[in-house]
């Protein structure tokens, strides 16, 4: 940063006996230098810059003429070539001392003089301390392999360390003289091979480890490479230097604390071979991110805020920019709530980055950017004011000085005129980035002082001791009756069996919620049945009680549960089946706007990666599409969705959760069999697969529960059709396998329930035909043998998953076998045929109650009208095939004046009607039969159409 002020008084004497040393120390090595302004100031700023440069004149000024950035291999050659000249420890123990202070003035003066980005000064000693510890690692090696050989795994591949590299260092963001904090791990115990002693691993390892920090960590004459810190190993300073990978997962599973989970966000192999950083990152991950939301976070995060808030009244941390209030850990804090809260099902959150963290807060919502904006501001401040500190002396310092003359140097330093300016700068970053971090954790407020009264009395009736009558007649004392179901609610809640399984920790939450659920009882008559599912969402959180945290934490989420709760016994039943729901009650904003489909693409992208493996893949798929559906739900129970957008959204959900599970098959098949091939036109080339919806998906008319009819088209042919991995199989046998991979994965029930119930009966020949269908076959099968019912189902398929051109055939074919002209007479005869066959069959319809899907008059009757239209009439009008949804298609019957337009408005507006109460028959969970009188004008009209159509 320019600095325009003068430099203060108190420093002239020190910038002046600097510049003279300098002067005639660059003299002495025959370099005849006039100091220039720019040159003193940096002087003044650094000290530690200056000795550098009375020390090494040359090197000094060769740093001036070329400042331009090193890139990391640039950093690694020289680290390299330093290391090659030396024959034993001492040497390179003085070479790399001497390498790290010509690295960390070419650091200093591009920080100071040029005032490069912060990032680019904290990425600078990240790559070097990088290869430094690297090379350095390879050197110490070469040295012991002639008396201890090599460790190897039981498949006699070498074993490298692992070093992970924690705190400042594993995120990239080291400041300018930070300890590097360090945790060595190893892939498997065994014995060393080749030299002339062999040494258990864990024996070697040490050794090596030791070594490593001796050569970096030990003050010579020539100073240090960097300070090294063990204390985050397991057991810490108790514990033995290095790991395997089993003591690891046994130490984590068994002693593995909050605060290990915190360190290990930015945990970040520097070194290590493939297999160990795989092992490690497979097992550190379901560590430190859970599966499920982890709203404990929060509360965790509260404790340590309350601590660091008494801390920081001491004096001492008041001086401190990293540890003091508002200073740079509440930045990274507020990086790593949001990290371990969401980061087990949002991959873009495992990053160590904190800046790329807040990045990805900003994009999901869950800061708002200009709290952001504050965030990084203050950052970049305490940041740099951290580097100035420690380039003073080269020294390890976050503490504000002391001494005029420091303080004078450090105002100047950040461009400011005086200590008094400084500090007022300084202050208001602190201030701003403690009301965020402070926003972020504090509890919101639930009572107002004129509500206080209700709110003690909630509380007492929850903790004092009483039978059911002693808690009605207090109740009533308040001017509150409880009914009965209310007062068994509450009775069953502080029933002993209930509370007895509790831990201490979740019975002090359930304490801190009940008073605002006792206060909402007293002042609302909540339904019997929100009551009923409340009570088994309480009984079956109680043990996980994050859960009852974020409710007792969120009185808004809370409140918003209970409206759903009180409305919809679907979405109730569905949040006590998966409990990490509750996370989408947390904003009202996201809730009530389901995202489109390209927006649904990006988010399962984030969340679900088939390299993650199978099983996670189908957990990942599972907890989208719950969350989405729960979304929409929301949304249409609210009155915030209109009938034909539901359905819109709920096919868009599953057209992604299928795209994610056909990825994911086919990653997991090709990495066994390879592509599947063929040479089809002359030329090996890759065969292609296609998924096909029929039914309610393929109308773009789903409902809440609704089953998925899928066809599966592949087009190979022609010759050599098998695939090209590992373990070659024919591509029929191929694609069979990918089916059935996919409909496994979509139709399992696992923890977080079924995806979809895939049907694929529609498929050519039924049950009894091929699982896939060459798409060829599949053509001729259409023109040749399909039934009348086939073609009326083909009227709603489209390609929603696969191969882009196999979709756009299947199109082709689809748009043939339709507009072909057909015999009016027989189409009507089985048109009417087979739905006189179906309400036979399967109309529930009674005296009482009629069936909206199947009875006359309702659902199934309008679509086969609409089918009949399109096989009727699409040969002479093609636009008939180009919708697959019934109410374009009605639209675009009425424009071509095929059926009167008044009809088309009858049969469209009852079918509106019918869809939208079917919706709510899922929502309240009734089996879409309704009383004889509704729906009589819609019915009699439909009923009417058809008589004209067909008799």
């Amino acid at each position: 940063m320019a600095i325009d002020y003068q430099l203060p008084t108190v420093l002239e004497d020190e910038q002046a006996s600097l510049c003279a040393r300098f002067e005639e120390a660059a003299l002495s090595a025959g370099l005849a230098i006039t100091l220039d302004d720019a040159t003193r100031r940096v002087f003044a700023i650094s000290p530690f810059l200056a000795e550098f440069a009375i020390r090494r004149p040359q090197d000094f000024v060769s740093l001036q003429q070329n400042s331009a950035a090193s890139t990391p291999e640039d950093y690694s050659a020289r680290v390299e070539q330093t290391l090659a000249l030396c024959s034993d420890t001492a040497a390179a123990k003085r070479a790399l001392r001497t390498l790290r202070q010509a690295v960390m003035a070419q650091i200093a003066w591009r920080d100071i003089h040029l005032a490069v980005p912060l990032t680019d000064t904290i990425t600078a000693l990240s790559d070097f301390a990088d290869c430094i510890l690297q090379k350095a690692l390879a050197w110490l090696q070469h040295q012991l392999t002639p008396r201890f050989g090599q460790p190897k795994d039981d498949a006699g591949e070498p074993l490298e360390l692992l070093i992970l590299a924690m705190g400042k260092l594993g995120g990239q963001e080291l400041n300018f003289s930070s300890d590097i904090d360090l945790i060595f791990i190893y892939g498997q115990n065994g014995l060393t091979q080749g030299g002339r002693r062999e040494l258990e691993h864990q024996e070697y390892f040490d050794r090596l480890g030791r070594e490593l920090i001796s050569l970096l960590n030990e003050t010579t004459a020539e100073g240090f490479v960097f300070r090294v810190d063990m204390r985050l190993r397991p057991f810490g300073d108790s514990g033995p230097l290095s790991c395997s990978l089993d003591a690891l997962e046994h130490y984590y599973a068994v002693h593995g604390r909050d605060w290990e989970r915190y360190a290990l966000i930015k945990a970040r192999a520097v070194t290590g071979d493939p297999r160990t950083r795989q092992r490690l990152e497979q097992l550190v991950r379901p560590f430190v991110y859970r599966r499920y939301l982890d709203f404990g976070a929060l509360e965790a995060l509260r404790e340590m805020k309350a601590v660091i808030n008494t801390e920081a009244t001491s004096d001492a941390l008041h001086e401190d920019v990293k540890r003091g209030r508002g200073g740079i850990r509440e930045v990274e804090f507020t990086g790593q709530l949001f990290q371990l809260m969401r980061g087990g099902r949002e991959p873009d959150l495992r990053q160590p980055s904190l800046l790329a963290i807040l990045a990805v807060c900003v994009d999901r919502g869950y800061l708002e950017a200009p709290e952001v904006e504050t965030l990084l501001a203050g950052y970049t401040f305490l940041r740099t004011v951290e580097h100035r500190l420690q380039q003073v002396r080269d020294q390890q310092t976050h503490r504000l000085p002391q001494e005029l003359r420091d303080r004078a140097r450090l105002a100047y330093a950040m461009a400011l005129p005086s200590w008094s300016a400084f500090t007022a700068v300084l202050n208001r970053h602190r201030s701003q980035v403690n009301a965020v971090f402070s926003r972020l954790l504090e509890a919101p407020a639930v009572s107002r002082n004129s509500e206080d009264r209700l709110d003690s009395a909630a509380r007492s009736l929850w903790l004092e001791h009483g039978d059911e009558s002693t808690l009605a007649q207090r109740a009533m004392a308040l001017g509150h009756p409880l009914s009965e179901a209310q007062l068994d609610f509450l009775q069953q809640l502080r029933a002993q069996r209930f509370l007895e399984r509790l831990s201490r920790q979740g019975r002090e939450r359930l304490d801190r919620l009940m008073p605002l659920l006792i206060r909402t009882l007293l002042l609302e008559a909540l339904p019997d049945q929100c009551l009923r599912h409340l009570l088994k969402l309480l009984q079956a959180i109680a043990r996980r009680s994050v859960y009852v945290s974020f409710l007792a934490d969120n009185p808004d989420a809370l409140q918003r549960l209970l409206a759903l709760f009180a409305i919809s016994p679907w979405i109730a039943d569905q949040i006590i089946a998966h409990p990490l729901l509750l996370d989408e009650l947390l904003d009202s904003r996201a809730l009530f706007a389901p995202p489109d489909a390209v927006r649904l693409r990006s988010l399962i992208a984030q969340q679900v990666r088939p390299e993650d493996g199978l099983e996670q893949t189908m957990e990942g798929i599972r907890v989208f599409r719950n969350q989405q559906v729960l979304r929409v739900a929301a949304s249409d129970v609210m009155g915030r969705l209109p009938v034909a957008e539901v359905s819109n959204q709920l096919s868009f959900i599953a057209e992604t959760c299928i795209e994610s599970a056909l990825g994911a098959a086919w990653h997991e098949l090709t990495q066994r069999f390879g592509a599947p091939m063929h040479n089809a036109h002359g030329r090996l080339e890759a065969a292609a697969f296609g998924v096909v919806a029929y039914g309610k998906l393929g109308g773009l008319e789903l409902g809440y529960g609704s089953d998925l009819d899928l066809v599966f088209v592949h087009d190979s042919g022609g010759s050599s059709r098998h695939t090209a991995g590992p373990k070659e199989i024919e591509n029929d046998v191929f694609f069979a396998r990918l089916a059935q991979r996919f409909t496994h994965i979509l139709n399992t029930t696992t923890s977080a329930g079924v995806a979809y119930e895939v049907d694929t009966r529609l498929r050519p020949s039924g049950n009894s035909g091929l699982p896939v269908s060459q798409i060829d076959s599949f053509a001729t099968y259409l023109a040749d043998e399909a039934w009348t019912w086939e073609l009326q189902a083909l009227v709603r398929a489209r390609p929603v998953a696969g191969d882009a051109g196999l979709r756009e055939r299947f199109a082709a074919i689809r748009s043939n076998a339709l507009v072909r002209p057909r015999d009016a007479l027989e189409l009507k005869t089985a048109v009417a045929e087979m739905r006189a066959r179906m309400v036979a069959e399967t109309d529930r319809s009674t005296a009482q109650a009629f069936d909206l899907k199947r009875g006359v008059g309702g659902m199934t009757d309008i679509e086969f009208m609409v089918q009949y239209a399109v096989l009727r009439w699409a040969a002479e009008h093609p636009a008939l095939v180009s919708w697959t949804d019934n109410l374009r298609l009605l639209e675009t019957i009425a424009d071509l004046e095929l059926l009167p337009a008044t009809a088309c408005r009858q049969l469209r507006d009852a079918y509106f009607a019918y869809r939208a109460d079917i919706h709510q028959s899922a929502l309240q969970q009734v089996d879409g039969l309704v009383d004889q009188k509704r729906f009589l004008n819609h019915r009699r009209q439909v009923s009417a159409v058809w008589q004209d159509l067909f008799e």
